[in-house]
């Protein structure tokens, strides 16, 4: 992804992993084949690898450099995490992308997290002496308080999903003095806040960016693909709530769809950063030219 600016502020992206990752039918429990093959075939081909008949689907961090902080908005997964295939893909992309980009892990102030899936978290710590500590020595990390608890919660419970990823990526964050447990109105300042999309995950949050009237969003996995634009209904194998995640998605489309806003979904391809535009009860993703 290019820089953009927004205002006063930079955003560029760290990549971890792109390419053909799984079937649509895999991904959306109510893809219908018929109607997912006609929109698939009127997206940009980005989207869609039609030789391995898989969606294209990226990992990569956020930067977001404001006249006063450096930002990180979800962190990818992490090394040394133990991740079973097909996520134990290689992290060196990361650290070099980290490197390009001319950052050091203590030059950056606030780590924000849409949530706490092992894929958007994942290099909040890094293993130092057999402990997990945090990578970002300097950086407050941003958690919303109630899918921190939810995680706790599961974690207590016994259900720890692959890299464990409360009692890796989160709960050493806290240990450390270095967690912000925020609810769903936060605001940084006037450039940086949130913006509730719950259903993907409990508490699932978008982190909005405002500078000189203009805004983007980040909007985190609140849609993975751009068939969910088209088909606002087809949640993911991955959401908690599949029909809170397709209601908050169709709130927010509609809300941006039309306007400037630029939508920065962190599992698009390259060239990643684009707009909503209305199609009757319908979207459509148009790549920001």
């Amino acid at each position: 992804m290019q820089e953009i600016k927004i205002g006063d502020v930079t955003v560029t992206s760290i990549i971890e992993r792109d390419g053909p990752w799984r079937t649509p039918e895999a991904m959306f429990p109510a893809f219908d084949p018929a109607i997912g093959k006609q929109h698939l075939a009127e997206m940009d081909p980005v989207h869609y690898d039609a030789a391995s008949s898989r969606v294209i689907i990226t990992y990569q961090t956020f930067v977001i450099r404001t006249p006063h902080h450096t930002i990180l908005v979800d962190t990818c997964t992490g090394e040394d995490k133990g991740y079973p295939a097909p996520m134990d893909f290689p992290k060196q992309p990361w650290l070099d992308g980290f490197a390009a980009a001319g950052l050091a892990f203590d030059q950056i102030d606030y780590v924000f997290c849409t949530h706490l899936h092992i894929d958007h978290c994942g290099w909040n710590t890094v293993l130092r002496d057999g402990r997990w500590v945090p990578t970002f020595p300097k950086a407050k990390y941003v958690f919303h308080k109630r899918e921190y608890a939810a995680w706790e919660a599961a974690d207590k419970r016994g259900e720890t999903p692959p890299g464990n990823v409360w009692r890796y990526n989160c709960e050493p964050i806290v240990a450390a003095g270095q967690a912000l447990l925020v609810d769903d109105d936060y605001m940084l300042d006037d450039l940086v806040s949130l913006t509730p999309t719950p259903g993907h995950s409990p508490c699932h949050c978008c982190v909005n960016i405002h500078s000189k009237g203009q805004r983007a969003v980040v909007t985190g996995d609140m849609m993975h693909h751009a068939l969910q634009c088209r088909e606002p209904d087809w949640s993911t194998i991955f959401c908690y709530d599949p029909v809170q995640a397709a209601q908050s998605r169709r709130s927010f489309l509609g809300s941006v769809a039309d306007t400037d806003t630029i939508i920065l979904p962190v599992h698009f391809p390259s060239p990643t950063a684009g707009r909503i535009e209305a199609d009757g009860d319908r979207f459509r993703y148009r790549f920001r030219s």
